[in-house]
């Protein structure tokens, strides 16, 4: 970076904050810590000495500015020392070693927490991103300062943006919307989450921005004579039945204006609600007098009505919520709570520092955020890579709660969509890992069923149960997500490490070789020459068809005593049935035992199983090194999903029939079409059947042609 002069404490560009932060902090620190934080301030000044931001102001006023906002949090001095340290290893010669010798490792840690990945080189920007949120979550989940600091950053970031580029100030302005608000909202920092959405609109879509801003002061006038009559009207109400009452009007947001405009298809005349009105009282019990008192002043919209207090949501904020018919016709917004439950709601996670109490609310909260931080980790170690992790997360951060009942009483809060499979995780992985179905208000339902507030939930499991890759087509939660990708890919990798070991034995008798005539010694050197992690990792891929059998035999062997090839052809491989991922039957041939069949290895996906007469194994023919000869065990282990074709005589009663002479025969029914009703004579049915083998579909088509309307019947396949 080009020299500049020395930005000194005296140039007027870079300290107007300096005084008003120390003021700030000589507050609430002891004589000490403010020593440090100075030390910290003047220790910064001198890193980012001769750099200048975007704007033209020196970079000092930067780390500053999230000091000051992170002072309004009563944040501690390690805290502050860290916000005003938190760019000097990004962005200058100090190490991570100098910060902890002169103001202590756990300042450190912190700053090292919220600096990005920079001097590791990616293969995207988007893995460098997803890295560095993982990092940064992380640490946070180690200790949530690193996020409040990193917070403060980017609202600091985001009110200064105007400075940046186009192109790079609406990718910081959608990760913004898209990550860390949502991140403050979880929190429960309510005002930066406003703020920082409100901004990110600004800069995303400025236009409508500037629209609707300028529709808002319009209305704010129009309507200021309803609002000032209705906040009269309240605050009349509350003082006459003896309510002690702090009544706020409040105008919603711009960008919440926008979401529901966008969400619900309005025009912004048709959002009533742009205005709402605060209630801030003394207890509980005056939280509820408040409510219906209001409920008696102005008319309840039926379905509207939202009791957070009994039940917070996840991030500790309470309050009661009601819209009201207000005079006119306009809904009006209200929203009661006690002071303590206002300073949580704006304060979030925060005011753990900004309000030390006793209060059990504080604790819960406290709780609560330890609870998500720890699923953080556990996402983390469930997921492949940092993109994965990423994009869990993202999940994880647009909760539209709603609250469930465990069948002992407790309430548990899942976002909008959630089913039975999303419930049983948050109740135990292992619940979830073996839950086989569901009672839902003591009804049996699928596990796919969507959860409704207030629903009485219950688990079903069994010891032989495991997760099902389908569940991923409808689980709502990040944590039901990584676990059940964890597990797949565990028993995936288990299963073709399994393979690999028959293929690899198959190859080696070639040699008249078998596993025992292998040396650990010549494993070892085969693991260092072809950079793998483990044994198992070049089994697995001998499965997988990502490295050849037979490739791996020479290797192996070379590094042993001389190759002694053997002319004679080896055994085939058995198909058992159970193999699971690693073994994968055609569903253009759909083979059964007694088919006739061949294997062919596939890169990544392990071994297929074809019919011998399938034309598109017959395309796979032209590498015959991926070709095995292989064959059904003489005991299948699992039955197999097979195609019937029926044309039956139009009648009535047919489909019965047919659906009972295949349960006659011990066959499951997977799946039944039936084609439309043109009015024929003849109509077309198309079964998926469960058999054991060959000679249990013949028997069960012997039994179908003794139906008399059965005209045509056969094996489909494809």
């Amino acid at each position: 970076m080009a020299s500049a002069p020395h930005v000194s404490s005296e140039n007027p560009a870079a300290l107007p904050a300096a005084p008003a932060l120390f003021q700030e902090l000589s507050g609430y620190l002891k004589p000490d810590d403010l020593t440090q934080v100075r030390a910290a301030y003047h220790f910064s000044e001198s890193a980012h000495q001769g750099q200048y931001r975007k704007s033209g102001e020196p970079y000092i006023a930067h780390p500053l500015a999230v000091a000051n906002i992170l002072a309004q949090w009563h944040l501690d001095s390690q805290a502050l020392t860290a916000a005003l340290l938190h760019d000097v290893v990004e962005d200058t010669s100090v190490t991570k070693g100098q910060i902890a010798e002169q103001f202590g490792r756990p300042v450190a840690e912190l700053v090292d927490g919220v600096s990005k990945l920079d001097r590791i080189q990616f293969d995207t920007h988007e893995h460098a991103q997803a890295e560095n949120f993982r990092k940064m979550l992380l640490a946070m989940a180690r200790d949530v300062r690193v996020m409040l600091i990193k917070l403060a950053d980017r609202l600091h970031n985001m009110r200064t943006l105007d400075a940046v580029h186009t192109e790079k100030r609406q990718r910081i302005a959608r990760e913004t919307l898209d990550i860390y608000a949502p991140i403050a909202n979880r929190l429960g920092l309510n005002s930066i989450y406003q703020e920082m959405e409100d901004l990110s609109f600004r800069h995303l879509f400025p236009d409508r921005y500037r629209v609707l801003a300028k529709a808002v002061r319009t209305a704010r006038g129009n309507r200021r004579e309803v609002v000032g009559k209705v906040l009269e009207s309240i605050e009349r109400r509350l003082r006459e039945h003896g309510i002690d009452a702090q009544v706020q009007g409040r105008e919603k947001h711009l960008h919440s204006v926008y979401r529901k405009m966008r969400e619900k298809h309005l025009s912004f005349a048709q959002v009533h609600d742009v205005f709402g009105f605060r209630v801030i009282v003394r207890d509980h019990m005056a939280c509820y007098m408040a409510l219906g008192l209001l409920h008696g002043l102005y008319k309840p919209i039926p379905g509207k009505f939202k009791d957070y207090i009994a039940i917070p949501k996840a991030n500790g904020y309470q309050s009661l919520h009601t819209t009201l018919f207000g005079p006119f016709g306009s809904p009006i917004e209200i929203q009661i709570r006690t002071a303590e439950m206002h300073k949580i709601a704006e304060a979030g996670v925060a005011s753990h520092w900004l309000y030390k109490s006793s209060d059990t609310s504080l604790s819960e909260l406290q709780q609560k955020t330890h609870q998500w931080l720890q699923s953080l980790l556990e996402m983390q170690s469930e997921s492949g890579d940092s993109v994965e992790f990423l994009e869990h997360l993202k999940v994880d951060l647009f909760p539209d709660e709603v609250y469930v009942f465990t069948p002992k009483g407790r309430i548990m809060s899942l976002p909008r969509g959630a089913t039975a499979v999303d419930f049983a995780y948050a109740v135990h992985t292992d619940i979830g890992n073996r839950c086989v179905a569901v009672k839902i208000n003591q009804e049996l339902m699928p596990l796919r069923t969507e959860l409704r507030n207030g629903d009485r939930v219950e688990i079903v499991t069994a010891s032989h149960a495991k997760p099902n890759p389908l569940w991923l087509n409808f689980v709502a939660t990040a944590k039901a997500r990584a676990h059940i990708r964890h597990f797949l890919k565990t028993m995936h990798f288990s299963e073709s490490v399994q393979l690999g070991s028959r293929l690899l034995q198959q190859a080696l008798a070639n040699f008249r070789k078998t596993h025992a005539d292998i040396h650990d010694a010549q494993w070892d050197k085969l693991v260092r020459d072809s950079n793998a992690r483990s044994r198992d990792e070049i089994l697995s891929d001998v499965g997988l068809g990502k490295r050849l059998a037979v490739v791996v035999a020479h290797q192996l062997l070379a590094l042993g005593e001389p190759l002694r090839p053997e002319a004679r052809p080896t055994g085939a491989v058995v198909v058992r049935g159970s193999e699971g991922f690693a073994v994968q039957f055609a569903r253009c041939c759909g083979p059964i035992p007694g088919d006739p069949i061949i294997g062919i290895i596939n890169k990544g996906q392990g071994m297929v199983i074809h019919t011998h007469d399938c034309p598109l194994a017959a395309k796979s023919n032209r590498d015959p090194e991926r070709v095995l000869d292989v064959q059904w065990d003489a005991n299948p282990t699992k039955l197999f999903d097979v195609g019937i074709r029926l044309v039956v005589a139009n009648q009535r009663g047919v489909l019965a029939k047919v659906a009972a002479e295949i349960a006659a025969a011990e066959s499951n029914i997977q799946n039944v079409a039936v084609d439309p009703d043109d009015g024929g004579t003849y109509t077309v049915m198309r079964f998926t059947v469960q058999v054991m083998n060959r000679m249990h579909l013949a028997r069960i088509v012997r039994d179908l042609r003794r139906i008399p309307e059965v005209v045509r019947i056969g094996r489909s396949k494809g």
